[in-house]
């Protein structure tokens, strides 16, 4: 029997960014552990980001994670909050992969389709169907409950890659 593959899940923020890592072993999902990432909101942007790669490092080394997704960001109506959503964004790549950890993305549409069924459903619909899919991992918040969504997302493509190559 091989060893399960880990895969750890990221929500991208800057005030709060999710994460969670599940095992996949023959097709079963099985909840590692999850939280969030919150820098200090009062720090300069730079310190910010800092501070969320030096914890999403920390993370990647504890966990050992096989491969890692990360949630694509919609447009948002605010220039300035896009933006720095997508600096936040690009250090959440930025992370696994300097690790060596294989990074594959998903948009929000993808992923929700994946946990709950509907490309739109709510948070409250997503947070319910990890409960589900997760037993092990309780009453989950948002940001976390979306990293888990990502990671088990990335679990059934990453799958369905595997099946078809085999």
């Amino acid at each position: 029997m091989s060893r399960p593959i880990r895969i750890l899940g990221i929500d991208p923020g800057l005030r709060c960014a999710g994460w969670g890592l599940i095992e996949v072993s023959s097709g079963r999902l099985t909840f590692v552990e999850s939280g969030t990432i919150k820098p200090e909101t009062s720090q300069a942007l730079a310190d910010r980001l800092a501070d969320l790669h030096k914890a999403l490092q920390q993370l990647i080394e504890r966990l050992a994670p096989d491969m890692a997704a990360v949630e694509e960001t919609f447009v948002n109506s605010n220039p300035r909050a896009a933006l720095t959503l997508g600096q936040a964004r690009g250090v959440c790549l930025a992370a696994p992969a300097i690790a060596g950890v294989p990074v594959a993305e998903y948009p929000a549409n993808t992923i929700k389709k994946s946990v709950v069924g509907v490309g739109h459903a709510g948070k409250e619909q997503v947070q319910a169907m990890i409960r589900v899919l997760l037993p092990m991992s309780g009453k989950q918040g948002a940001d976390a409950a979306d990293a888990l969504a990502v990671a088990i997302c990335h679990a059934h493509h990453a799958e369905f890659t595997h099946r078809r190559s085999a």
